[in-house]
């Protein structure tokens, strides 16, 4: 075979090695150019679509509008829709606008509902104001309140008031309890200052245990030292210990730093060994 033949045997090699791999590469800057285009992002080159490749452009283009015009978005493009596509968009609208009214949104707007979603609207609006005023929440309008309906939140805010001074939340106004409020009101608060200075919790009035109760409390607050103690932790308080517990923690210490020493591990005090101790490490070594 001669130079050339050969020149132009290995060329045609070369060319079909490669073909596969500029097609692929090909079909993939294709594939990502048409979801640019889909997506509408500046990347988009709407010349180097097929016709079938521009009508999936076109048709995902149509929906995103359409998807614009039913959010809201003012990207949207009326004159684009089709004739159903703009009367669903009105019902669409007029629903929403519906629903804003009778949940009291801002976004309201009154002058387009129909008389009979007005009146809707106006007793949805009504129940709210007599729920404001139950739960004590909102702009609650007393004036617009019916007897039945005053009378029924009367007696929701005593409920409201009594179970926030009973479980020491909200906006307990003591003055308005009842004889029987009060007791009940007064047996919650002592059992929950109980528990509050029985688990170290804030607000714990000692002065209002009883013996029962601050022998409990002493008890507890007893454990915690000790356990933070045997932790090592800064609010423990050694004085509080009892001679047992202060030798047994002591000891503890004395072979947790034995075994330091011993093994060349974390904090080793030698001065805190005994002359044994020191004489086993050293002959270890």
């Amino acid at each position: 075979m001669t130079a050339s033949r050969r020149r132009s045997h290995w060329a045609r090699v070369a060319c079909l090695t490669f073909l596969p791999i500029l097609a692929a590469a090909q079909s993939s800057d294709t594939k990502q150019n048409l979801e640019a285009c889909k997506a509408g992002r500046e990347a988009c080159d709407r010349s180097k679509l097929s016709a079938q490749q521009s009508a999936e452009v076109a048709l995902a283009v149509h929906g995103r509008n359409v998807a614009n015009c039913r959010n809201g978005y003012a990207s949207c493009n009326h004159s684009k829709l089709t004739e159903p596509e703009t009367t669903a968009l009105a019902v669409a609208n007029h629903q929403r606008n519906v629903s804003d009214c009778n949940q009291g949104i801002s976004s309201c707007d009154r002058s387009k509902l129909t008389p009979s979603e007005a009146r809707d609207s106006s007793t949805a609006e009504h129940m709210r104001n007599v729920a404001d005023c139950k739960d004590g929440s909102g702009a609650c309008n007393h004036s617009t309140l019916s007897p039945s309906e005053a009378s029924a939140v009367a007696a929701a805010r005593q409920q409201l008031n009594a179970s926030d001074c009973k479980h020491g939340t909200g906006l307990c106004n003591h003055s308005q309890l009842t004889s029987s409020e009060t007791s009940d009101v007064t047996a919650a608060e002592h059992q929950r200052n109980a528990r509050n200075c029985e688990n170290g919790w804030d607000e714990c009035d000692h002065s209002q245990l009883n013996p029962l109760q601050a022998k409990q409390t002493a008890y507890s607050e007893h454990r915690r030292n000790l356990a933070a103690c045997k932790d090592g932790q800064e609010t423990c308080d050694y004085t509080k210990l009892t001679a047992p517990e202060a030798k047994t923690l002591a000891d503890g210490e004395h072979k947790r730093n034995y075994a330091a020493c011993l093994k060349g591990y974390g904090y080793c005090d030698p001065s805190r060994l005994t002359v044994e101790e020191v004489r086993t490490i050293r002959s270890g070594n």
